[in-house]
């Protein structure tokens, strides 16, 4: 796979670490416990596109929000993280 660094160009994934989902919100103390609790360990498995989160490790280190199909690893757009990408409709 190769991802599109927007500061140094396309790179091959092994210079990138996967963060996880970039559109999880963490819920603030007034949500309570059982909200912290689904934020940590219930997690939407999606088959589609998804906005993830990855860094740049061996690079420019930056962190970037990848839109990528889970199922075929196609790569449709980078960001940085300030920026917003939005799922596409299936």
């Amino acid at each position: 796979m190769r991802i599109p660094c927007p500061h140094c160009g396309p790179r091959d994934e092994a210079e990138f670490s996967y963060r996880g989902d970039a559109t999880v919100t963490r819920p603030g103390p007034e949500d309570g416990i059982e909200a912290f609790h689904g934020y940590l360990y219930e997690r939407r498995n999606p088959r589609g596109w998804q906005v993830e989160w990855w860094q740049h490790g061996a690079g420019c280190r930056a962190f970037l929000k990848v839109l990528r199909h889970t199922v075929t690893h196609e790569i449709r757009a980078v960001a940085t993280a300030t920026e917003a990408l939005e799922v596409p409709e299936a």
